[in-house]
């Protein structure tokens, strides 16, 4: 009876809490009365690029990806990710759907843009058109990202409000890149030049996806248009560097002459990378206090022996020793002995705040690749340009012939090895090299030149529980193999 008593008098309370807690509210922002003026649709472009987060979808994709390569091993509960003969464990799992929900909550985002924005009638019709662009640009970019990393998958176009918009089978890769495409050329007509405002999308930006787009699928005539397009029309310059350290220039948020768009950080919150590449206090190369060093080079790799000391980008993004805190410079342990150094504060003290998506130096990479795979045989246009990107490591004037340069009469297949060559090094942590051996087909033959054995599961990853168990059109059968 006491209970029963308990019980009813909890419900009579609760009803009356929650009565008193029932106010009808004074003031409401809704979907129906946002999208009311150019404000309303400047701050839903801002939420759309909040999308990206920091260090491009977060650290938790950008370190999907990086230890997916072959040059590098993970550590502690990133370890795993490098058991390439394995499939991923369920912590790793855990991570690739975290890294699903942050691209498709990206592309709601957008959608959100396309589907409100148009509607607006208070807003300058030229604000309106770039805003729209670069939506378009944002989910493509999203895609792109999900259709690499896990095949075919969901397409949504329009914005998710509730449970009933969950229905999407997996579309196949061809109509993911026909969506991938349609938005990037609908970014490029609509967005501008490079702006004052540091990480927007610009058409230059667009042109750099297309670019990659149609390289990664293969139409290469249309991908060398886009580079060249970049090359020859674009307001950007190659950064000349005769000493390592020049490299740092690159990633700085106050030089933009090779800064296509980058994620930019501010001095008090920057970039989270180094955390993983780092040891804790290793100055002036690492700018916090904290480091646990999750990402190890693999010196039995195209990093170790093979890669040339007088290769600056060497010196570059490897090192042995750091400066204390008392200024004395220390190896690093033998456990240990070397790491990752591109992101990083420089000697000088200036903190890394700028994270690439697309830098200037690629251009010329993309333009050399897919002009001399449309051509049969690399023009001299194509050398010309792979070589202005080796002589630029070298530390030679990368528009004067020089010692190093690759040599004219390479076969087609010689000298895309050569352009991939220049990519693994001049891209090492910057989320290139896995989808290049992906794109490539080359992903068993490097991992067996470094001594590892990959299982062929491991080329996608795997679609989330969550999403089989509330997708009505996705069931297990549809799981990416092995998973």
């Amino acid at each position: 009876m006491k209970k029963i008593t308990l019980l009813l008098l909890t419900i009579i309370l609760f009803s009356a809490c929650e009565n008193m807690l029932d106010e009808v509210p004074k003031s409401f922002v809704s979907k129906a009365n946002y999208y009311q003026n150019q404000s309303d649709a400047e701050g839903a472009i801002a939420g759309a690029y909040n999308g990206l987060q920091s260090d491009f979808y977060g650290i938790t994709y950008y370190l999907m990806i990086e230890l997916h390569g072959d040059y590098l091993n993970g550590r502690g509960s990133q370890a795993p990710i490098t058991i390439w003969d394995q499939i991923l464990d369920q912590t790793n799992i855990g991570r690739a759907a975290t890294n699903w929900s942050t691209l498709y909550r990206a592309i709601n985002r957008a959608n959100a843009v396309l589907d409100n924005v148009p509607n607006i009638t208070d807003i300058n019709p030229g604000v309106q058109t770039r805003i729209l662009a670069e939506a378009h640009f944002l989910r493509a970019l999203a895609y792109f990202e999900l259709v690499r990393g896990w095949g075919p998958v969901p397409l949504k176009t329009s914005e998710s409000i509730d449970l009933t918009a969950l229905e999407a089978p997996r579309a196949p890769e061809s109509q993911v890149y026909d969506l991938i495409i349609s938005d990037c050329i609908a970014a490029e007509s609509g967005l501008g030049e490079v702006g004052s405002q540091t990480g927007r999308a610009s058409k230059w930006a667009a042109k750099m996806l297309l670019a990659h787009v149609y390289l990664t699928i293969e139409n290469w005539t249309q991908s060398a248009e886009k580079a060249n397009d970049v090359i020859t029309n674009g307001p950007f310059s190659l950064i000349n560097v005769t000493e390592p350290d020049d490299f740092y220039k690159m990633f700085r948020v106050d030089t933009h002459s090779e800064d296509i768009m980058s994620m930019h950080h501010s001095e008090t919150k920057g970039s989270t990378i180094p955390t993983y590449i780092h040891r804790a206090r290793a100055y002036p190369y690492h700018y916090g206090t904290s480091g646990f060093f999750a990402w190890l080079p693999d010196m039995n790799t195209f990093i170790g022996d093979s890669w040339d000391e007088n290769d600056l980008r060497k010196s570059f993004n490897l090192y042995t020793e750091y400066q204390n805190e008392d200024g004395e410079w220390v190896s690093l342990p033998s456990t240990v002995p070397i790491l990752f150094k591109k992101f990083s504060s420089n000697p000088d003290g200036i903190s890394l705040y700028s994270v690439p998506i697309y830098r200037f130096t690629e251009a010329f990479l993309f333009y050399a690749e897919a002009s001399a795979m449309a051509e049969g045989n690399p023009s001299a246009l194509a050398l010309e340009r792979l070589n202005m990107i080796k002589r630029r490591a070298y530390g030679y004037d990368p528009t004067a012939v020089s010692p190093v340069d690759y040599p004219a009469g390479m076969s087609q297949t010689e000298f895309r090895e050569a352009v991939l060559k220049e990519r693994s090094y001049e891209f090492l942590i910057e989320r290139r090299r896995w989808f290049d051996l992906k794109r490539t087909g080359k992903v068993q033959e490097a991992f067996t030149a470094a001594g590892k054995n990959i299982l062929p599961e491991r080329l996608l990853w795997p679609i989330p529980e969550d999403e089989i168990n509330n997708n009505p059109a996705i069931n297990q059968d549809d799981q990416n193999p092995g998973y």
